[in-house]
Formats: structure tokens, sequence, C-alpha cells
């Protein structure tokens, strides 16, 4: 017997598709949206329905711009440093170093990070792409700022080899401990890098 109309059934399944929904938030969220006034799911439905068709990729930087766009406008802005290029794993990375108001240069998204266990090789990031960039922008230095995670660290390592020898600065965001996080709750990773990176009072 079926105890929901087919169509909640639906909504719920998915939502539950979605990371981080389980099934009891999937049928949370879809009893919210149906007692909400309808034109608020209309008007979800319709974001969702635009999604793909009004986004692309840079062919440049490889960062999501609308699809009336050529080029990221992060990289045809004058004022931004083209020689200056930050690598980052999502497109998304790109927001939060945006919000700190302290880079001046370009991004460059891969598109994931190495990671064999999930059929991820260097050759579906767009690696091949940023070594051109280097070469035809005259990049002086490459930032890797790439996850402090065993995939995010082989994926700057192996960007660093096949830099070569090209004439580039290649450096890494610093790693540290967050503020108010104690030394018992941080990871591996996290407490090598601190060590590394102290500073002199």
């Amino acid at each position: 017997m079926q105890l929901l109309p087919p169509a909640l059934e639906n909504l719920i399944e998915a939502l539950g598709a979605l990371p981080g929904v389980g099934s009891r938030t999937a049928e949370r969220y879809a009893y919210f949206l149906l007692k909400r006034d309808p034109s608020k799911s209309h008007q979800l439905a319709e974001a969702l329905n635009g999604l793909h068709a009004g986004i692309k990729l840079c062919p440049k930087t490889f960062a999501l711009i609308a699809e009336d766009q050529d080029v990221s406008p992060l990289y045809v802005d004058p004022k931004r440093n083209k020689q200056l290029v930050a690598v980052v794993a999502e497109p998304l990375d790109i927001v939060a170093l945006e919000k700190t108001a302290s880079f001046d240069g370009t991004y460059h998204v891969l598109g994931g990070l190495v990671s064999p266990i999930d059929g991820v090789g260097p050759e579906q990031l767009h690696i091949t792409e940023l070594l051109q960039r280097i070469d035809e922008d005259k990049v002086v230095e490459i930032i890797l700022a790439t996850n402090a995670s065993v995939e995010g660290e082989s994926t700057a390592l192996y960007i660093q080899q096949q830099i070569g020898n090209r004439p580039v600065k290649v450096t890494r965001l610093a790693r540290g401990l967050p503020i108010g996080v104690d030394l018992e709750y941080a990871d591996q990773i996290t407490l090598s890098r601190a060590l590394e990176g102290r500073q002199t009072l």
C-alpha cells in the first residue's frame, strides 16, 4: 500500500540523492516545500531547470561563467595579474578565495583532484591546459591552493613535477591550525604543516 502520493515520493527520492541528505532530511524538505506557497516551489523548479542551460566553463580558466560570456570576467579584468595563478580543485573554491579580498591574480580550476580510488587520474584534470597557460601568459608564480588532504597533496606534487624546469615559482597555501581548535582534535597533516610553517615570535 502506498502511504504517500507519488508526486511527494518522487520529490523525496530526488532530494535524497543529494550529498549529505538522508531519507529523513529529504522527507522534511519535501514536506516543507509542500506546505509553502506554490509560487516558491515554482521558483525553485525554474532555477533548477535553468541551471545547466545558463552555465558553462570558461575555456581558459575552467571557472563557471554565464552562458553569454566567452571568458571568465576575472581573467579578462585588466586589474588582475595574469602572471599570478591560483590553482584550485573546484569552481566554488574561487568564491572562498575571492571573499578574502587578498588575491589579485587569476585562477585555474582543475576540475577535481587525483584520486585513484575514485578512478580520477591526472589526464582527467585540466593540468595540460594549466601548462599551456604558464607558457602563454608567461606566468611568474603558481599558487597550489588544493586541499590539505592526501588527494590534494598528491595532485599538488604531480603538478609541480609537470611544471618541471619552467621558470615559474611554485608555492603552496600556508597550512596550520585554525583558531579555536585544540591540538588533540587536529589531524596529522594539519599538525605536520603547522610545524613546518612555524614562525618566530
